[in-house]
């Protein structure tokens, strides 16, 4: 038994599957200024929708809702159906804080009483 469907139903088929997918997702892809969402993502790379995506390159920043999850050094991997995934080269958590140029001793007072 053989099943065909039109192209206009594989179409209608296929966008409603992208449009779930973005829905579902807080996930977002932000380089510089705009941010773009991100369809899905896993242990080394993400994936996001051609159509609504510029192609992206080199240092980007992943959130998910406000939340910073990393930076990350991209490369494209692959395009097919609409979708393009990316690879990290590097990728590292967000910091909190600026990193320190000196050594802090633990033991050091935290600041100093007037006489």
């Amino acid at each position: 038994m053989t099943t065909y469907m039109s192209r206009e139903v594989q179409e209608g088929l296929e966008a409603a599957r992208k449009a779930a997918l973005r829905k579902s997702s807080r996930l977002r892809v932000g380089v510089g200024e705009p941010a773009y969402p991100v369809l899905k993502m896993w242990e080394d790379g993400f994936s996001v929708d051609a159509a609504t995506v510029p192609p992206l390159r080199g240092l980007v920043d992943l959130y998910d809702g406000t939340n910073h999850l990393r930076h990350a050094l991209i490369v494209l991997s692959s395009e097919d159906d609409g979708i393009v995934r990316y690879e990290y080269k590097l990728s590292t958590a967000p910091a909190k804080d600026a990193p320190l140029d000196f050594y802090r001793d633990p033991g050091a007072p935290v600041a100093l009483l007037p006489e």
